[in-house]
C-alpha cells in the first residue's frame, strides 16, 4: 500500500530527532530510529518514508523553534506543530525516554488526539522576538535597580528627604555619591553601570519597535489598536506580536479562551461550578490584557495622548475605543459594589477588553496580513 497514510512522530533535541512512524489503520506504532538534527539527515528521511503527500509529520513544539515546521513544508509535507501541555497523559507513567516519546506522538497524532499550535511566519516571529528581547530588558533593569537599592540600603545610604527613587534628582543624588573604601566604590559603579547599560538597550529595542508600528506590515493593525485606552505603542505592537493573525478567532470569546481569561468549570449534573480564568494560552498577552486594564478605573475621556494616538483614525474604531470606555469603566465599578476585590474586577475587565481589542481587528482591512 503504497499510498498509505503515514503519521510520523518526532522527538526534537537540539542535535538528534527520534523518528516513529504509525500506518493509517490500527496496526502498531514502530519505531524508525535516531537521526542527526540536520536538513540533509531530514531530506533523507524523507525520502526513505516515501512520497510526500503521503505524510503527516508532527513534533511538539520546544526551543528549536520552527525551522523543522518551515523546511518540512518545503519539501511538500505537512507538518503540524504540537502544544506540549495539551498532550494526553496516562495516569502513572514515569518513564520518558526519545523513543516512547516519538511511538507516543506518532500514535496519538494517528488518533486525532493532538492539538496543533498556530505556527508564525518568519516576519511575525521576527517582530515577537523584538518585544520579547524588550519585556526580558525591562526585568533584568528591575533587578538592577533592586541590587542596587539593596546595597545602598546595606550601607545606609538614603537619599535626601523628598527625593523619590529614581527620578532626575534621585540620579543626581547617585553621581555625587562617594565611596572610601574601594571595593564598596567598585561595586557600586559596576551596580550603576549596569543599570546605564540596560537602560539604553530598552531604549534602542524600543526605538526598533517605533520603526516596526510605523513602517512594518502590521503598522496599520498597530496603530489602530492604539485607539484603545491603556493600550499605547509598546502595548500595541506586543499584542500584534504575540497574535500574529487575528483571523483565527472567529468570535471574540475564542480570542478570551485563547488567552486564558475565562472561568475555569466543574460541573456535575445539575450544578454548575466557576472557578478562577484557566489561565492557558498565550501569558504575554494575558499579562498585558491585565495591565491596560487598569486604565479603565478612571472616568471615560479623550484627551492628551489618547486624543494624538486617535487623530486620523476610523471613526468606527474610535466608536469602538469610546464604547470600551464606558462599558469597562461601568462594569469595574459595578463588579466592585457586589463585593468583588480589585484584581478579581480587572480581570473581568481584561476579559471584556479583549472582546473590544477582537473588534478592532475585524475592521482592519490587512489582509495580507491580518
Amino acid at each position: 500500500m503504497q499510498d498509505a497514510i503515514k503519521f510520523v512522530g518526532l522527538d526534537v533535541s537540539k542535535e538528534k530527532i527520534a523518528v516513529a512512524i504509525a500506518e493509517e489503520g490500527r496496526g502498531e506504532p514502530r519505531y524508525f530510529g535516531m537521526i542527526p538534527h540536520t536538513p540533509e539527515a531530514i531530506r533523507k528521511l524523507i525520502k526513505k518514508l516515501g512520497e510526500p503527500n503521503t505524510l503527516r509529520v508532527c513534533y511538539e513544539a520546544g526551543p528549536t523553534g520552527y525551522p523543522l515546521f518551515r523546511l518540512l513544508l518545503t519539501l511538500g509535507v505537512h507538518c503540524d506543530v504540537i502544544a506540549p501541555s495539551l498532550i494526553p497523559k496516562r495516569p502513572g507513567e514515569r518513564i520518558k525516554t526519545y523513543r516512547r516519546d516519538s511511538i507516543r506522538l506518532a500514535q496519538l497524532y494517528r488518533a486525532g488526539e493532538l492539538t496543533p499550535i498556530y505556527v508564525p511566519d518568519t516576519e511575525d516571529e521576527a517582530l515577537r522576538d523584538l518585544v520579547r528581547a524588550r519585556e526580558d530588558a525591562k526585568e533584568d533593569e528591575l533587578r538592577a535597580k533592586h541590587r542596587l537599592s539593596k546595597f545602598l540600603l546595606r550601607n545606609n545610604l538614603h537619599p535626601p528627604a523628598g527625593v523619590n527613587k529614581w527620578t532626575k534628582k534621585y540620579r543626581e543624588w547617585l553621581n555625587v555619591l562617594k565611596f572610601e573604601n574601594s571595593s564598596l566604590r567598585v561595586v557600586f559603579q559596576e551596580y550603576y553601570h549596569q543599570l546605564k547599560e540596560l537602560e539604553q538597550r530598552i531604549l534602542r529595542l524600543e526605538e526598533e519597535i517605533k520603526l516596526q508600528a510605523a513602517e512594518g506590515v502590521h503598522a496599520p493593525m498597530i496603530q489602530a489598536l492604539q485607539a484603545l485606552r491603556g493600550v499605547a505603542l509598546i502595548t500595541a505592537t506586543s499584542l500584534v506580536a504575540e497574535i500574529g493573525s487575528f483571523k483565527r478567532f472567529p468570535t471574540p470569546k475564542q480570542f478570551m479562551a485563547y488567552v486564558g481569561l475565562v472561568p475555569s468549570e466543574s460541573s456535575s449534573g445539575e450544578k454548575r461550578r466557576q472557578g478562577e480564568i484557566t489561565k492557558t494560552g498565550n501569558r504575554h498577552v494575558r499579562r498585558l490584557l491585565i495591565e491596560s486594564a487598569w486604565s479603565y478605573r478612571y472616568q471615560p475621556s479623550v484627551k492628551g495622548e489618547l486624543k494624538r494616538r486617535q487623530d486620523g483614525l476610523s471613526p468606527i474604531v474610535q466608536g469602538i475605543s469610546w464604547k470600551a470606555q464606558n462599558r469597562l469603566h461601568k462594569r469595574y465599578f459595578q463588579l466592585l459594589s457586589r463585593g468583588k476585590t480589585g484584581g478579581k474586577a480587572i480581570t473581568a475587565v481584561a476579559r471584556e477588553l479583549a472582546g473590544f481589542i477582537w473588534a478592532i481587528t475585524q475592521e482592519i482591512n490587512d489582509t495580507s496580513k491580518i
